[in-house]
């Protein structure tokens, strides 16, 4: 669906409405839309968690019940209704998606998540949400306690004292990933000096697309030069 079109299925933004960027600047739907299918993809094809995006999620679903009150009130017969309703169940397809990405990795990633969003800093994105946070600590807990009734009080006393680095899964941040430009980048390191041959450096130009080991672009991909695809 074009862009004017999405833009008739929201209520026009006025102050206070719809979503503020890291400037301070209202967006429109179209734009949250936009940015949210880019944050659903860059959580699909990462192997580590992103940070949360609760606003955008939380934006949308707002939107989603004033466009079912304006299709509530649209005269009977409209052909558009439909239309528009198939618009309705795709975005919804798209959070629900990206909510089960995010909850499959703090699933199996446990540990590695809940150590990762404690070094996160005041002024640093919230990996986790509020409800994220809760649900992992709460999964945490009925991990370990499993462990303990169904493992742990039948072994000797000296193996069963494991750190959460002994029982983190870490997440494979070497795999490849493909990904595309959206601003130019200069001096990327892409391998680190090694015996044989020196560092290799790239300069990544707008527009471009690669594929390349995640951990080199983590970064990038979190400040939004890069989209993963």
């Amino acid at each position: 669906m074009a862009e004017n079109e999405i833009e008739n299925l929201f209520p026009s933004p006025s102050a206070g409405d719809g979503d503020d960027d890291e400037d301070g600047e209202t967006m429109t739907a179209a734009e949250v839309l936009a940015k949210l299918e880019e944050a659903w993809l860059n959580e699909k094809f990462s192997p580590d968690l992103l940070p949360a995006k609760e606003n955008l999620v939380e934006c949308m679903m707002a939107q989603i019940d004033a466009m079912e009150n304006n299709i509530a009130n649209a005269k009977k017969g409209d052909f558009r209704i439909s239309v528009h309703r198939m618009e309705i169940d795709r975005i919804r397809y798209i959070v629900s998606s990206y909510l089960r990405h995010r909850l499959s990795k703090i699933e199996t990633f446990t540990k590695h998540v809940l150590s990762k969003d404690a070094q996160t800093g005041e002024s640093d994105e919230p990996l986790l949400s509020d409800a994220e946070l809760q649900f992992a600590k709460g999964y945490e807990k009925s991990i370990d306690d499993y462990l303990d009734n169904q493992a742990n009080k039948h072994m000797p006393a000296r193996l069963t004292k494991l750190t959460d680095k002994d029982t983190s899964i870490l997440p494979n941040l070497d795999s490849y990933v493909f990904f595309k430009v959206n601003e130019s980048t200069e001096n990327v390191l892409v391998e680190e000096e090694t015996v044989d041959a020196g560092d290799e450096i790239m300069d990544l130009e707008k527009g471009d697309q690669h594929i390349m080991r995640y951990k080199v672009i983590a970064p990038l991909v979190e400040s939004g030069t890069l989209s993963l695809i």
